[in-house]
């Protein structure tokens, strides 16, 4: 099967050497003579030809895109699992990046017999369709025909019993639709947080995976049926700290988001929950190599972490150590104060260093009366 990207279905190189509006080629005429054939041989060789041509050409998916029709009749063939398979993987490379194309198919009502396929016997044709509905949801368009379709619970189905590759798709489909806000009730009906969590432990924390995975919880812990289900599973908020702490960038800012909505949802019901789990260490490297908005999310998060938290305008003039300091002095555990005290003595002396370096570069460009009056703070304080 070919290589998949991680939102789009598969990996692709655009074509450069001639534009999309070329004439076609004797291989791009051949293919369509063969699809729109009456014999079902000559079709199925006409959707291996087209899978082959548009692998990674994007002038040949705009050349081939009159096959849609003809390849969607050939998933409607019974009990023809080469043809199912062939036309499949037709599809999936006509679509990719071209959006034109992934409305097309869905137009051409491709969606039911794909659905279909997830309940499949054959695993390949299962990939096959889980990889589908993950391209065909990348397009706005698709995605509430899509929701509405019945896909999303059998996309849950699959996520639970399915192989690792339609298990890996599902949920990035699942992630790609629940950006439509209809489709997030739909989703979460469909009870998917246990799934996603078993899916979420074992994965690489920096992989593509982890963050769809990441991505797909912090929007379904925004409702209270979301946030029950990852807490009432064993280890589904010490999966998401381990993405806060050893997740991509993006990953990590899915993570905290989603601990931090919990906590701004019901704090005194989440607290204990977050803090038990070791969210600490974590939490203040975020505040240093986070992105902008997860060091926003992360200071914000462990202010609510405190015992007492203040007032607004006590919490702006509030400092990252003295919020740690006091949420350190609660938490049980010799290592996980221990890492704690030690990150957040590295975090003051790399900001003691960094401010020092600020006003050396400064005295290079300024005069002696532009250089500011105090030196440097051994206060991380809170943005």
């Amino acid at each position: 099967m070919d290589s998949r990207s991680s939102s789009d279905g598969l990996n692709s190189t655009p074509d450069s050497s001639s534009s999309p509006t070329s004439s076609p080629s004797s291989a791009v005429q051949r293919a369509l003579q063969l699809i729109q054939s009456d014999d079902q041989d000559s079709k199925l060789q006409g959707a291996q030809e087209i899978r082959r041509l548009t692998k990674t050409s994007h002038r040949c998916r705009r050349q081939l895109s009159a096959s849609v029709g003809p390849l969607v009749s050939m998933l409607r063939v019974r009990d023809s699992t080469e043809s199912h398979e062939s036309a499949l993987l037709a599809l999936l490379n006509l679509a990719v990046k071209d959006e034109t194309n992934k409305i097309k198919i869905v137009e051409a009502g491709a969606l039911e017999p794909i659905i279909s396929f997830l309940e499949s016997q054959s695993s390949n044709l299962q990939e096959y369709a889980a990889a589908s509905l993950l391209t065909l949801s990348a397009s706005a368009v698709n995605k509430p025909i899509i929701g509405s379709s019945g896909a999303i619970p059998l996309l849950v189905e699959t996520l639970r019993h399915g192989s690792t590759q339609a298990k890996v798709d599902s949920v990035m489909a699942l992630s790609n639709l629940s950006t439509h806000p209809s489709n997030l009730t739909i989703i979460l009906e469909a009870k998917p947080i246990p799934s996603i969590v078993t899916l979420l432990k074992p994965c690489k924390k920096s992989s593509k995976t982890a963050e769809k995975c990441c991505a797909l919880i912090e929007s379904l812990v925004g409702f209270d049926e979301g946030r029950t289900a990852l807490t009432s599973e064993e280890g589904g908020v010490l999966a998401v700290i381990e993405v806060l702490e050893n997740g991509s960038l993006q990953s990590r800012e899915h993570a905290v988001g989603a601990l931090l909505t919990m906590c701004q949802s019901d704090r005194c019901r989440y607290r204990e929950a977050i803090l038990k789990d070791g969210v600490i260490p974590g939490l203040l490297e975020l505040t240093v190599q986070g992105t902008p908005k997860s060091q926003t999310k992360a200071h914000t998060l462990l202010h609510l972490l405190r015992d007492s938290p203040y007032p607004r305008s006590e919490f702006q003039a509030d400092t990252l150590e003295n919020i740690v300091c006091n949420i350190i002095s609660q938490i049980d555990g010799d290592d996980q104060s221990g890492k704690a005290k030690k990150m957040l003595a590295e975090m003051v002396q790399v900001s003691m260093e960094q401010s020092l370096r600020h006003l050396q570069q400064r005295a290079l460009v300024c005069t002696p009366t532009d250089l500011p009056i105090s030196t440097c703070t051994s206060e991380v304080s809170l943005k």
